[in-house]
């Protein structure tokens, strides 16, 4: 290599570099749908190096060093990594454009169709770590401490992803989380004795 010569960077790189400026829910976050990926895949194949690249940069926009006022985080991550990322990173350039378009319609607000499995499959993933346990533990944890703003924000939420899902695991997988909040909804208002509104 030419002393001159810039490294590029590896996803060992992207990794430290989500881990840093991330917030405290991101690499979690990412893990999460790292493992979801391959088991709502069953045995289809799938471009395993795009979506893993995919997952370790398609929340940069909603990190406080990137995001910007007025921009939906997911067209901000797609501009992060097209612009700031992928320029100086050891990623094959045909697959670009693929990652780019997982990145910026990974959200389930996001209503465009998935163009392939690999989109299809992602935001499934993404859908699904907004479900269950854990997706109740995150909006709590996002606060504020107001029961009632949380449980109908975790509602809200809920209504959108609800019917988004066509994979047959992620369906499953989806239905029993859906549940499962269900019940403990139900529990929140009972045990809050008419305060908690949800």
């Amino acid at each position: 290599m030419d002393r001159n010569e810039t490294r590029l960077l590896t996803l060992t790189d992207i990794e430290f570099c989500t881990a840093e400026a991330g917030e405290t829910w991101a690499v979690p976050h990412i893990q999460r749908l790292l493992a979801l990926i391959p088991r709502i895949a069953e045995d289809r194949p799938y471009e395993q190096e795009t979506l893993t690249w995919a997952a370790w940069l398609h929340d940069w926009g909603a990190f406080s060093r990137y995001a910007q006022p007025g921009v939906d985080h997911a067209l901000r991550s797609r501009q992060v990594a097209e612009g700031d990322i992928l320029p100086q990173a050891d990623f094959p350039a045909e697959k670009i454009p693929l990652l780019l378009e997982i990145i910026e319609h990974h959200d389930y607000r996001d209503a465009t169709p998935a163009a392939c499995f690999e989109m299809q499959l992602f935001r499934e993933a993404d859908f699904l770590d907004f479900l269950g346990a854990v997706g109740m533990a995150r909006e709590f944890a996002w606060g504020p401490g107001d029961l009632s703003v949380v449980a109908r924000r975790i509602r809200s939420r809920m209504g959108g992803i609800r019917g988004r899902f066509t994979l047959p695991v992620a369906q499953a997988m989806a239905e029993a989380r859906l549940a499962e909040m269900e019940t403990f909804l139900a529990s929140l208002r009972e045990e809050g004795l008419g305060t908690v509104a949800c």
